[in-house]
């Protein structure tokens, strides 16, 4: 009976474990945080917030993506996506429309644009707090999408591999 006990809390231990993501900072990271001076005056880059809830777009959602080029198909940013998706992403998503602790990835691409994507992946928490349909979702799931602190890179290529998912080519 021990050894089950035992065996349980392991399990639900590395689970949890496995949705933290890790702690990186790479250099599109570092350079996200950075403060720009693009002008004279020097801004910063910050992730939105709910606090930018007054422009949230339910074609792009709320983040700095906007025009994301999926005019073409790229099996290799796609392979590179696929095991990105294995070592933070299957654990609560499968890839195809069977919901696991989150939903399913098949057709996803379908129903919400590429921008909304990339910037739900990159940056959860402001548009579940404000998207009707995310927060639709939580109540089914139960739990809220941690943020992966995935670069812009990494999102991209997930992007690609749920784009293959839903036959792309």
């Amino acid at each position: 009976m021990n050894k089950i006990k035992f065996l349980s809390f392991a399990t639900v231990a590395m689970m949890l474990m496995s949705c933290g993501g890790d702690k990186k900072t790479d250099e599109t990271t570092e350079t996200a945080t950075k403060t720009e001076s693009t002008t004279p005056e020097a801004t910063v880059n910050t992730p939105p917030t709910t606090a930018d809830a007054g422009n949230y777009d339910p074609n792009r959602g709320l983040g700095k993506h906007e025009n994301v080029d999926v005019s073409s198909f790229d099996p290799k940013m796609a392979a590179a996506g696929k095991a990105i998706a294995e070592v933070k992403c299957t654990s609560c998503h499968k890839p195809t429309d069977e919901k696991l602790v989150g939903p399913g990835w098949k057709g996803i691409t379908k129903r919400h644009p590429a921008a909304w994507i990339m910037n739900f992946i990159t940056n959860p928490d402001p548009m579940i707090d404000v998207d009707p349909e995310l927060k639709k979702q939580l109540e089914l799931c139960l739990v809220r999408m941690p943020n992966q602190n995935l670069a812009d890179n990494e999102a991209r290529e997930i992007l690609e591999y749920m784009r293959q998912i839903d036959g792309a080519k």
